[in-house]
């Protein structure tokens, strides 16, 4: 059977999905991240073969027989061209490895899609490669395209350079509003107790041995994220300036994705995808009521489709 392999590879994890050349789902795989940027390519390379052989064993359900004709990946951190030729050089691989069982490739170079993960965010999300999308989970990136094929890009800078809105900025910015309190710098906040209930600390003097000394990373600080999201939830001024502040850089990267490519009057559809999005204080109406007081004509959805899907439906268009 011919199948296309769309390929989401993150930061903290890669999908993969089989899926036939009418755009049904076959198989599904789940491995870690690949973002060969950050682990390297040789990891990279082995994380995302893992995934396709998950999607394997599931599509082996419906058809004997896998022959793939169009593949899309999309990458964290890929946007050079060097990249690119980063990313050729693991699908070559890919096709010459022999840890992938039950499939075989039939690949020309026109049918090899590779991008950055934004792009099929969009695809996935909306279910069309016009629109707008707003990607907040560890990191941060908005990305469009209009009809003209247009794009534009705000942010996906990383944690030290950007990445404003994200999970990672809303909880570090928690803990610094914590200790502010501890020194007395700052109002009142319950964000205190909770990191210390949390993270079962002694006091809040503990973090320092925490973050640093255990050498925690970016996925690790960003899951703390809702630490920040319940006490805004319950009322706390410090969380919900914190997720105030969050939500204005979102409006604000998406208002410029917005005025680059966009008319302010005409309908588009943005979709928000990652985990800020999902918490209790009701960020995401909050960011929805912010930016449809500047652009009434906006119409934002939750995703329609998973990234990898979306990373599927650019294979087969190029078919």
């Amino acid at each position: 059977m011919n199948c296309i392999l769309g390929i989401d590879g993150g930061g903290s994890k890669t999908i993969c999905i089989i899926m036939d050349d009418a755009g049904k789902i076959l198989g599904r795989g789940e491995a870690g991240a690949s973002n060969y940027q950050s682990i390297g390519i040789e990891a990279a390379q082995k994380q995302i073969q893992s995934a396709i052989n998950q999607a394997t064993i599931t599509a082996l359900n419906h058809t004997n027989n896998i022959n793939i004709i169009a593949i899309c990946l999309g990458l964290a951190g890929v946007s050079r061209p060097e990249d690119m030729e980063v990313v050729k050089t693991i699908v070559n691989q890919l096709q010459n490895s022999q840890n992938i069982t039950a499939i075989t490739w039939e690949l020309k170079p026109s049918h090899i899609v590779i991008c950055h993960d934004a792009l099929i965010a969009l695809m996935g999300g909306v279910g069309d490669a016009v629109g707008i999308v707003v990607a907040a989970g560890t990191g941060s990136i908005v990305f469009g395209r209009n009809h003209q094929g247009k794009t534009k890009r705000v942010g996906g800078w990383g944690y030290i350079l950007g990445d404003e809105g994200s999970a990672y900025k809303i909880a570090v910015a928690g803990m610094q509003a914590a200790l502010k309190y501890y020194d007395g710098r700052s109002e009142t906040t319950i964000l205190l107790e909770n990191f210390q209930q949390h993270l079962q600390l002694e006091n809040i003097e503990k973090l320092i041995e925490v973050i640093y000394r255990k050498e925690w990373g970016v996925k690790e600080i960003a899951a703390l994220a809702p630490i920040i999201d319940q006490a805004a939830s319950e009322g706390d001024k410090i969380a919900n300036r914190i997720i105030d502040e969050a939500i204005g850089e979102l409006v604000i990267a998406t208002s410029t994705v917005i005025n680059h490519i966009f008319d302010s009057q005409q309908v588009v559809e943005i979709v928000t995808t990652g985990s800020i999005w999902l918490g209790k204080c009701g960020l995401r109406e909050r960011f929805v009521n912010s930016l449809i007081d500047k652009y009434p004509l906006v119409n934002i959805i939750y995703p329609r489709h998973e990234p990898a899907y979306g990373a599927g439906l650019l294979a087969l268009k190029m078919l």
